[in-house]
């Protein structure tokens, strides 16, 4: 498949800037795969499609605060710095981006306040930097949390609000390292998970945290030629144990998201289980794709052209994906990080 196959034209309109009041009462579109069915449901209602004996797979990656603004030493120029991911914990050494980047160069430092600062150690793109915070600074995670701002998409056009920091995080999240939320799992509500819970689902968790790439546009048509950045994952011993008696008892397994869907399918073995595992990935799910681990698949409506869409295609078929995006941008649905969701059983 090429890139220009999937356009479609997604109004401004169309790109929710706030998610609703009540998470579970987004919408949810279901796509019934062997039917070629579509559904209009409340995502409240996701509950039953599910099965005692399933599982429910989620991401719990939390999202940092990484938008941080600070000085550069001596000018006071007013510099962002969008903390990436940590590369040395001993060292406090991260990646991060910079703007404007004319103005930093190696040696610069920033002040954030009188307890945070950083170096910067290494150029590494044209706006990328490594740099070292302050040694007496203390856990980095935590003064990041303290003193930055939500990373809110960029398609959202509004300034970041107090209820963001809230809003823009899931209620599984727990292990710092995202700088974009799963989306999928912002629609799920605690009295949501006692219900699923209590229907006799099991929930287990993954790790992938989110970078930037996760934004960045596909640049080459050729699909085969487009290389994802890596992101760090852990799939625990307990998880792969619950997914391969779910696998063998042939049973669903609901998996919560994209980044959630590329976790559990970079960590499959020769027999088609799935096994505990940690590190980077870097796959690149696109039509055609044969999925090993994940069954149903819960999502959001992504943008045009992107790597997410790319993988909802794969899973519910391409002819499929594109004739729901048309009903849904149709039928009023919200789109993107803050929108509604879709089911694809």
């Amino acid at each position: 498949m090429k890139l220009s196959d999937f356009k479609y034209n997604m109004p401004k309109t169309a790109i929710a800037k706030h998610p609703e009041k009540k998470r579970d009462k987004a919408k949810l579109m279901v796509l019934n795969r062997k039917t070629q069915e579509i559904e209009h449901k409340s995502f409240k209602d996701v509950v039953d499609y599910m099965s005692k004996g399933d599982v429910l797979v989620v991401n719990e990656t939390k999202v940092m605060q990484a938008r941080l603004y600070g000085k550069k030493e001596r000018t006071n120029a007013k510099i962002e710095v969008f903390v990436l991911r940590e590369l040395n914990r001993e060292e406090n050494i991260w990646d991060v981006i910079v703007d404007p980047a004319r103005k930093v160069r190696i040696g610069n430092r920033i002040y954030f306040n009188d307890n945070l600062w950083c170096e910067v150690i290494d150029n590494t793109t044209s706006r990328g930097r490594t740099v070292r915070f302050n040694d007496d600074a203390g856990d980095i995670y935590k003064a990041i949390e303290k003193i930055g701002q939500t990373p809110l998409p960029p398609y959202i056009k509004r300034d970041v609000e107090p209820a963001d920091r809230e809003n823009y995080q899931t209620i599984f999240a727990k292990e710092d390292g995202s700088v974009a939320a799963p989306t999928a799992g912002l629609h799920f509500t605690p009295e949501l998970i006692k219900k699923i819970k209590k229907k006799g689902i099991k929930v287990v968790t993954v790790i992938l945290h989110i970078g930037l790439g996760t934004f960045r546009p596909v640049e080459v048509e050729d699909l085969t030629k487009h290389r994802m950045d890596s992101e760090y994952f852990e799939i625990p011993e307990e998880t792969a144990e619950e997914i391969n008696k779910v696998l063998e008892s042939k049973k669903n397994i609901f998996v919560v998201g994209t980044s959630t869907a590329r976790a559990v399918e970079s960590s499959v073995t020769a027999e088609g289980f799935c096994k505990p595992n940690f590190g980077w990935t870097d796959k690149f799910i696109f039509p055609p794709y044969d999925f090993k681990i994940t069954k149903k698949l819960i999502t959001n409506f992504h943008q045009p052209e992107s790597t997410l869409l790319m993988l909802s295609a794969a899973f519910a078929g391409y002819d499929f994906i594109m004739k729901s995006y048309k009903k849904a941008l149709k039928d009023g649905y919200r789109f993107l990080s803050y929108g509604d969701a879709m089911l694809i059983i």
